[in-house]
């Protein structure tokens, strides 16, 4: 497939794996939980909810959405894309900040998802460190895993299929090793 061929290079790029590289040469490591995870009070929004991104000054600061109604049938799907940039608004100024959401698209409720995951992702600029992690992922009701993504790139990169198996994981984190904002630097 053409798609392959911009999404490949890139999808190595984002997981941390330059092209061409081992999975020696990168900072990427297993998911692990924040180390800010203590010190969070979890702020829990449902579905199609807008955070008031001046009503949250914590510093870390931890969220958890709901998401399980992005359906057409409802005007769910409408609530899901208005509420996403104060979602991005509301994380984007902060040094440490941790999200975990529950996602399901369907046409229609009760519909079988499209897809559906249980999200966990986090970064810390003043210590370069980041993770993500899906699970529960599901594609048309059937589980998806690392060797299904791997044979469906295998033909367009078998680096990166190769990659996958060796040591794909349903989550990954980065440690950059450096501030990526001085001033959260501690």
């Amino acid at each position: 497939m053409r798609w392959t061929r911009i999404v490949l290079p890139l999808t190595a790029l984002l997981v941390g794996l330059p092209v061409g590289a081992s999975a020696d040469d990168t900072p990427v490591r297993s998911y692990y939980a924040p180390p800010f995870a203590d010190e969070c009070t979890v702020h829990r929004f449902g579905e199609g909810e807008t955070p008031d991104i001046t009503a949250y000054p914590d510093d870390p600061l931890c969220v958890e959405y709901a998401k399980r109604d992005i359906t057409v049938d409802n005007g769910g799907a409408v609530a899901f894309v208005l509420a996403e940039p104060a979602r991005f608004a509301i994380a984007t100024p902060k040094c440490q900040y941790w999200q975990r959401d529950h996602w399901s698209v369907q046409f229609s409720r009760g519909d079988t998802p499209v897809v559906r995951w249980d999200g966990s992702y986090w970064f810390d600029k003043g210590t370069g460190q980041a993770a993500a992690r899906l699970r529960n992922l599901t594609v048309g009701g059937e589980p998806a895993t690392i060797e299904d993504a791997a044979s469906a790139v295998e033909e367009a990169s078998p680096e990166l299929a190769a990659w996958l198996r060796a040591h794909g994981r349903p989550g990954s984190g980065l440690d950059g090793g450096v501030p990526v904002d001085p001033r959260c630097a501690r």
